[in-house]
């Protein structure tokens, strides 16, 4: 049973050290801009999409 917990323990632990090295528990979510820019990064969208996409955004915060 003690090993058991510590195993779930130190898997707890594990996820936090990942998400804080990613930099998403400090902040809670990731902007719209870094979701793009991964997944330009990945070759999901083109730069003529990925350009587009960003002043779609941009225009949107201007207005608000």
């Amino acid at each position: 049973m003690v090993l058991f917990w510590a195993l779930v323990i130190a898997a707890i632990i594990a996820l936090v050290r990942y998400l804080q090295r990613t930099g998403r528990v400090e902040r809670g979510t990731v902007s719209a801009e870094e979701l793009l820019a991964e997944r330009f990064a990945r070759g999901e969208i083109d730069e003529e999409e990925y350009r587009r996409r960003l002043a779609t955004l941009s225009e949107g915060r201007r207005r608000t």
